[in-house]
């Protein structure tokens, strides 16, 4: 059976659009080749071989004659830069109206919030760092057990809690209730985000196995519901199931990490049970753009670099295998949010000759050529 897998290395942007400016970056934002000019170059012979150098001039990364992957570069078309929007794109959405950002959350929805989880109260309202944040406010939280409540310059409502203080249940049962005042307000937020965390050698740190992120529904079909539709099956791994709220998604894995990303995508490859297997690697966008960790950055690309052999090998003449990204979080560039940037996009099966795509208009032309893979 033929079968596609798409990867995406969450916010490896490749260089800014040329409307950067409206979303509060300038052209001078380029993940990828920031933060390897920044390090002294990359270390990713294997990304080498399927030709990420002879996308554009990446420091440490060659171009080489004979590419194993086409190769090329996609515009978000969209109006945004968070991952709903850039998943959505990928898999046929194009939104013409981003989703709403908040300095603070106005008055009528916390009082809302605060009456309907009967939390008595919240600390923050802000947009802030999370790492930040929770270290500012735990006392504070520990005494009140008031959630800490933060936001940024993407659509997002976060809820963070000391999960020995509230239990994991509760901060789940608050994002459900304020992903429907949301909803049911019109208030146009992208993600409600469960923030648990727990103190460890006496610092308060985030326990990423255990983020939830609960995300406003497609407003229409996308990839993974035709895929559905058409008799197969979707498999997704990471948090692609929140970015969808599950519609389409056959069966999900959890996963915690990267590394635990990497190893449930090429358990799932080998053992062939998936038409689509959509997997969404968060650690670079997560744990190493937001707090502008260029040498973080560089480890994880690095160590996904080191999957890449295993998974040509798990795969066969039938299989469609996609490396790409959903916007971009330049590590060099100043504040902690995403940057406004075209994706790289790698494309590799067996028999397909390798070639320059050139620069596509559209994060859909993922959703195409899978569609047209999959003869659906």
């Amino acid at each position: 059976m033929k079968r596609a897998l798409i990867v995406v290395i969450d916010s490896m942007g490749i260089g800014a659009i040329e409307d950067a400016a409206d979303y509060g970056d300038d052209l001078t934002c380029n993940t990828l080749c920031n933060l390897a000019k920044a390090q002294g170059g990359l270390n990713v012979p294997n990304f080498e071989k399927l030709g990420l150098g002879n996308i554009k001039d990446i420091e440490g990364v060659k171009k080489v004659e004979n590419p194993s992957a086409s190769y090329g570069i996609m515009k978000m078309k969209s109006k945004g830069k968070d991952t709903t929007t850039g998943h959505w794109e990928i898999a046929g959405l194009v939104l013409e109206n981003p989703f709403k950002t908040y300095i603070n959350f106005p008055d009528e929805l916390i009082n809302e919030f605060i009456s309907k989880t009967g939390c008595k109260g919240i600390l923050g309202n802000i947009p802030a760092s999370g790492t930040k944040i929770i270290e500012q406010l735990h006392e504070e939280h520990a005494k009140t057990k008031f959630p800490i409540i933060y936001t940024s310059a993407d659509s997002v409502f976060q809820v963070a809690v000391d999960i020995d203080i509230i239990p994991l249940e509760t901060l789940y049962e608050w994002c459900k209730i304020a992903r429907k005042i949301l909803d049911d307000g019109n208030y146009g937020v992208s993600r409600v985000i469960a923030r648990p965390y727990q103190i460890i050698d006496s610092k308060p740190t985030r326990i990423g196995k255990f983020r939830h992120d609960y995300s406003v529904k497609p407003p229409r079909d996308t990839l993974l519901n035709e895929v559905e539709k058409a008799g197969k099956k979707v498999l997704s791994v990471g948090k692609i199931k929140d970015i969808f709220v599950n519609s389409g998604v056959t069966e999900a894995v959890t996963t915690g990490s990267n590394k635990e990303g990497l190893e449930a995508t090429l358990k799932s490859t080998k053992e062939k049970k998936w038409d689509l297997i959509f997997t969404n690697l968060v650690d670079t966008d997560m744990l190493y753009g937001h707090r502008r960790d260029s040498k973080g950055y560089k480890m994880a690309i690095e160590e996904i670099d080191g999957y890449i052999p295993k998974f040509l090998e798990a795969l066969d003449e039938d299989d469609l295998f996609i490396i790409t990204a959903d916007h971009g979080c330049d590590p060099t560039f100043r504040g902690t949010d995403h940057t406004r940037e075209m994706v790289p996009i790698l494309i590799y099966n067996k028999n397909q000759e390798a070639k320059n795509i050139g620069i596509k208009p559209s994060f859909t032309y993922v959703h195409d050529i899978v569609k047209a893979w999959l003869e659906i």
